[in-house]
């Protein structure tokens, strides 16, 4: 079976664990502090926290921006439940819009629509590795939260994603770009991350205010730094394996396959537009050994019994993800793709 996703781990992975297991210093300390100096140069930001995994650096990004009880926060429906999630654990409302049939991610023009007196923040998602121009949600004139996790590395308008928003987030889970195994971060503003550190754990302080153990461990830093470094060479294949796709499916009947906007994607997913149920596609694929699938696993508005949302339902029934990432080889791309084309046709 070809997977749908695998980290790409290797010896100096194993290496760099090794050196601070060698080392005694095990909890969050230099390495995670070094990591979140190298974090800051990607992300375009002045300062890094890191955090134990992207969805506590949602919620420590909303609560750092004083969102709370008797709020709004604008999120897409097509997207992971994280952000639902992170949302109510502030206490306040999320609030969904709907998708942008060309980024497939949050639209500017819906999010607009469900504003009212109490919206306090936006989150954005880059989805699937694109870079989303957030000039429309910019200009609503709130703060923006942009959604990192599948987008390190990415640039729109010659600027990394998440330095245009007034904080970031990432996430380093183990299929990731770069990933810790578990792992997130907060990036932005030095002030606004200085509150991330200070929310981040709460042992010996003097009052007691509302902290989480939210930290990264050394073990995980070193990990990540040692993806970091190569994260340029993962970026790399995996355009590779994206205009491989492109030129094998392009043409083919009843298929949509993905314009390449250049740096502003770094197709964390290979996502293709089908003009078919897609059920009896991935059926036929798995079949074939490819283990292909949904990029969402469904809008978080059918977990709502909700409706008014058609541009999220319409891509929950035409996008398929197909196997991307630096592992895999040409022969694997040429067999998902021959599959494709097969399950397609069929």
């Amino acid at each position: 079976m070809i997977a749908h996703s695998q980290p790409t781990l290797g010896a100096d992975d194993a290496r760099a664990v090794a050196r601070v297991v060698a080392s005694g210093q095990l909890a969050q300390g230099p390495e995670v502090a070094a990591f979140e100096l190298e974090l800051s140069r990607r992300f375009g930001t002045a300062a890094t926290a890191c955090v134990a995994s992207g969805s506590a650096a949602l919620e420590l990004a909303l609560r750092v921006l004083d969102v709370g009880s008797g709020h709004e926060v604008v999120v897409p429906t097509y997207a992971c439940d994280a952000l639902w999630h992170a949302v109510t654990r502030t206490g306040a409302t999320p609030v969904l819009a709907d998708a942008d049939p060309e980024t497939l991610g949050l639209s500017a023009a819906d999010a607009a629509r469900r504003l009212t007196p109490r919206t306090r923040a936006v989150v954005a998602v880059h989805a699937f590795g694109l870079a989303a121009d957030l000039d429309g949600l910019l200009a609503l004139g709130l703060p923006v939260v942009e959604d990192c996790a599948q987008a390190l590395g990415a640039r729109v308008a010659g600027r990394p994603a998440g330095a245009r928003g007034r904080l970031a987030v990432g996430s380093f889970y183990a299929t990731k770009l770069l990933t810790t195994g578990e792992g997130g971060a907060v990036a932005g503003p030095a002030g606004l991350v200085d509150r991330v550190r200070d929310l981040r754990e709460y042992d010996e302080r003097d009052d007691l205010a509302p902290r989480f153990n939210y930290k990264l461990t050394d073990l995980q830093a070193a990990l990540g730094r040692s993806q970091l470094a190569r994260l340029d060479a993962f970026l790399a294949r995996r355009r590779a394996i994206a205009a491989r796709y492109g030129r094998a499916l392009a043409g083919l009947p009843g298929l949509r396959v993905p314009a390449d906007p250049g740096a502003g994607h770094v197709w964390y997913r290979f996502v293709v537009r089908v003009e078919r149920p897609l059920a009896p596609i991935l059926e036929r694929l798995a079949r074939r050994g490819v283990a292909a699938r949904r990029p969402v696993f469904r809008p978080i508005h059918r977990a709502l019994g909700l409706a008014g949302y058609p541009e999220a339902e319409r891509l929950w029934d035409e996008c398929l993800s197909l196997p991307c990432y630096p592992r895999l080889a040409d022969a694997e791309v040429d067999a998902v793709a021959a599959a494709l084309a097969e399950a397609v046709a069929a």
